[in-house]
C-alpha cells in the first residue's frame, strides 16, 4: 500500500536535513546538537503509523481525511508555532508546538514529531534563541513531510 522507502529520493536522510547546521555557532549547542542530529536520521513518514490508524479506524476513510487536513493545515499551523517563538510567547509557543508534536506523530510524520519534541524542551526552558534556530529545521522538515505524505498517502489512497 505504502512505499517502504522513506526517502524516495534515495538518498540519505542526513543528506537533506538542515539539522546539523541550524544552531547559530554563538549559541551553545549543549545536549541539542546530538538530538538534532538523532532526529535527522529519523524517516519524514512512517508508512506504518497511517496503516495502523486505518485498520483500527476500520477502513472508514478517516485516516485519509485526517492525512489530508494535516498537510492543509501545514502552513497555518507553522505560522502560529513561529508567531509564537518570534514573540516569545511561552504559553502560545508550548500550545502550539504541542500540537503540531501530537499531530505530525498521529499521521506518522516522526522527524517533524521529534523535532517539535526538541523545539517545546527549549521552549520550557526560555531558550527562544535557540527555538527560533530550530524554527528553520522545523519549516523545512515540514514541508518535506507534508509534500511526502501527500505523494506517498494522500495520493496513493486518494
Amino acid at each position: 500500500m505504502h512505499s517502504p522507502d522513506p526517502e524516495p529520493s534515495g538518498e540519505s536522510p542526513t543528506a537533506d536535513s538542515p539539522l546539523p547546521g541550524i544552531l547559530p555557532p554563538s549559541v551553545p549547542a549543549g545536549n541539542a546538537a546530538p538530538s538534532l542530529e538523532a532526529a535527522a536520521l529519523l524517516p519524514l513518514i512512517d508508512a506504518t503509523v497511517l496503516d495502523e490508524l486505518e485498520d483500527e479506524l476500520a477502513g472508514s476513510g478517516l485516516a485519509q481525511r485526517f492525512a489530508r487536513d494535516y498537510a492543509a493545515m501545514w502552513d497555518q499551523r507553522l505560522s502560529r508555532l513561529g508567531a509564537a517563538v518570534d514573540s516569545q510567547d511561552e504559553d502560545s509557543a508550548l500550545d502550539a508546538v504541542i500540537s503540531l508534536k501530537i499531530s505530525s506523530a498521529m499521521v506518522g510524520g516522526v522527524r517533524l514529531a521529534r523535532l517539535a519534541e526538541l523545539l517545546e524542551a527549549m521552549i520550557r526552558k526560555g531558550d527562544f534563541i535557540q527555538g527560533q534556530a530550530l524554527m528553520a529545521g522545523v519549516a523545512l522538515d515540514g514541508a518535506r513531510t507534508v509534500s511526502e505524505l501527500q505523494s506517498t498517502y494522500i495520493l496513493e489512497n486518494g
